[in-house]
């Protein structure tokens, strides 16, 4: 039979799915953050032991190693930052700050891989965390939120505690 009347299977024309995007700039890291790095690495190389003893699909094993990559350059990349003094905002602190008469919001200034900002832990690249880095207690700052420009002042400082 001629190749042009076979099927081919739909397969053979997916394109491989991307590794995991690595954020841009250095992989600064907490402590914690770098412990959970590790902890996210074992567990994918657990799962990866568990689909090959298993004989798991081809494609759960890809996708299983995929995440492998992500977390072991994320390990390799890690940067542990000094624990700051507390005098300004920087990376691996804790930081209140008023908005514009709200409540007072307290948030952390951590890596990628450990924020999470439902706990109050913000990466130190989001725009919030930029625009407060080198400020002092007592220091207003313009931010803009949601359209509108809004007053931080900040109101404590100190370093994320263990």
């Amino acid at each position: 039979m001629s190749v042009a009347f076979r099927r081919e299977s739909d397969e053979e024309h997916l394109e491989p799915r991307p590794d995991l995007p690595i954020p841009p700039g250095p992989n600064l890291v907490t402590a914690r953050g770098l412990a959970l790095i590790a902890g996210h690495a074992t567990l994918w190389e657990d799962r990866l032991e568990t689909a090959l003893a298993t004989k798991a699909d081809e494609a759960a094993v890809k996708e299983v190693r995929r995440n492998l990559r992500y977390w072991h350059a994320r390990r390799a990349t890690a940067q542990v930052a000094p624990i700051p003094d507390g005098a300004v905002v920087a990376f691996g602190t804790r930081v209140t700050h008023a908005r514009d008469g709200s409540p007072d919001q307290t948030i952390d200034l951590v890596g990628e891989d450990e924020a999470d900002p439902t706990e109050g832990r913000i990466a130190f690249t989001s725009p919030l965390a930029r625009a407060l880095m080198g400020l002092s207690v007592d220091d207003v700052a313009p931010f803009k939120a949601g359209g509108k420009t809004v007053d931080i002042e900040i109101v404590a400082i100190e370093a994320i505690p263990d």
